[in-house]
């Protein structure tokens, strides 16, 4: 599949969560390339139906930036109670709906805006699917301070960490001043066990294991059909 063909398909599911959210509501918006869609659609929404939102909350400036560039007004998670929906992408989504996600380094606030939210719906096409959680570097955010510590440890552990690059070939920075540690273990050995070491390990801010919070993943399949997967 060319670049073309998989930017239709991601517009056409995202097309498809556009038309779910509810007038009114509180939403949650994700990072990535499908996502950039979904907001193209919110936009078209507002200006042929006058789509308004109570709220915006957004986990990057990308899809901020290009929110208030369609007239959207966008508010910070800490500002409101609670999220009613959350459309992002993933970068893997498993059969029972746990996902991986962090490849665009915004893992710990799209974390915080998932955990905060009544409903998660993703929005992928199908070559983000996979049986078993794997297919993809598993991202962990670490604190500098302790951050050699965790590689070795993590290494120690056969979890082959990888020190995410920027364009420079330095160490990437978050959003946070944080580094990230990509784990290439594959398939992820025993995700939830996975989840509970690294919540438990000092050093570590937050990992890219999205267990039991999706609700709904909307996927564009190369054959051009849509499949709406639930819980």
């Amino acid at each position: 599949m060319d670049k073309k063909q998989q930017d239709q398909l991601k517009k056409e599911a995202a097309t498809k969560a556009a038309e779910i959210v509810k007038p009114g509501s509180v939403l949650g918006v994700g990072t990535g390339s499908t996502v950039a869609f979904f907001i193209d659609a919110l936009g078209q929404r507002k200006e042929k139906e006058g789509f308004t939102l109570k709220h915006i909350v957004t986990t990057s400036n990308r899809s901020k930036k290009q929110l208030e560039g369609l007239g959207f007004k966008v508010d910070e998670l800490a500002d409101i109670d609670q999220v009613d929906l959350t459309v992002d992408g993933a970068d893997r989504v498993a059969d029972n709906l746990d996902g991986i996600k962090g490849g665009g380094g915004a893992l710990t606030l799209e974390k915080n805006v998932a955990i905060n939210s009544k409903k998660i719906i993703w929005i992928v096409d199908e070559s983000k699917l996979v049986h078993r959680l794997g297919g993809f570097p598993l991202p962990v955010e670490v604190l500098p301070i302790s951050c050699e510590q965790n590689f070795r440890k993590f290494e120690q552990e056969g979890l082959k960490p990888q020190w995410r690059k920027d364009e420079n070939g330095k160490r990437y920075v978050t959003h946070y001043g944080n580094y990230i540690i990509d784990l290439a273990a594959d398939p992820v050995p025993a995700p939830h066990g996975l989840a509970d070491y690294l919540d438990h390990t000092v050093g570590v801010v937050e990992h890219g294991l999205f267990l039991d919070m999706c609700d709904e993943v909307i996927i564009a399949h190369s054959d051009g059909s849509i499949e709406d997967k639930r819980k």
